[in-house]
């Protein structure tokens, strides 16, 4: 199987600052250029930290209301260190998250979730930026067409991988839900095509039909 690497779905045109770069001149970088993050890069060009639109909020954040309607904000210590923060250095969240051009399409979302981040700078084999992946380039493998997805699921899945007759099963995608219909030699084999249909990318769903040769007569539709 193909998979999507983070190589083939990251920006390669990245926007960066420098750790000296302004409060002002990061605002005008995300507003230029439509993002809504910015890495903080080395004089290595290596990500030394992430600065996002949240992070120059807290600086609004912690005014006064001036209709007085509205309390004090209550911030953590870090975050009253950033609304007071008037350069990248003092700004950025560190140390940055970063991610690896051949890192799979699951590894990069793993990495997002488990630091609760929304994108990853994607560094080479010297630490320096290459690019930058987001969770929406990330959800860009959904958008695989259901024809590629069954092609791939017949050809590379239950043909070469697992040996079997092309016309032992049926596989129909609707929307990237995959129905895989059909008798097996082995009962072992099931979950085994099962697993692999679920990891092509673009997969949303496999529903199993599939029996065994020895059981077919008492087969049940598994999921």
């Amino acid at each position: 199987m193909l998979h999507r690497m983070v190589g083939d779905l990251m920006t390669t045109a990245v926007v960066s600052v420098r750790p000296g770069t302004s409060f002002k001149d990061i605002a005008e970088h995300l507003a230029e250029h439509d993002i809504t993050a910015v890495p903080v890069v080395d004089d290595q060009g290596r990500p030394v930290g992430v600065v996002s639109e949240a992070d120059l909020l807290f600086k609004q954040e912690s005014q006064t209301d001036p209709a007085g309607h509205l309390t004090a904000a209550h911030l953590l210590p870090a975050e009253r260190a950033k609304a007071r923060a008037l350069i990248a250095e003092e700004l950025m969240t560190s140390p940055a998250v970063t991610a690896r051009p051949q890192w799979s399409v699951v590894e990069a979302a793993r990495a997002m979730a488990q630091h609760h981040v929304k994108r990853l700078p994607v560094v080479d084999d010297a630490g320096r930026l290459v690019g930058i992946v987001s969770r929406a380039d990330l959800v860009r493998v959904f958008l695989r067409r259901d024809v590629t997805i069954r092609e791939e699921i017949m050809t590379d899945i239950l043909t070469r991988t697992l040996g079997l007759d092309p016309g032992a099963v049926t596989v129909q995608v609707t929307q990237g839900r995959v129905t895989l219909s059909g008798t097996l030699p082995q009962s072992s084999l099931i979950p085994i095509a099962v697993r692999l249909s679920a990891s092509v990318d673009g997969v949303v769903d496999v529903t199993s039909r599939l029996r065994a040769g020895n059981d077919a007569a008492a087969g049940t539709p598994r999921r």
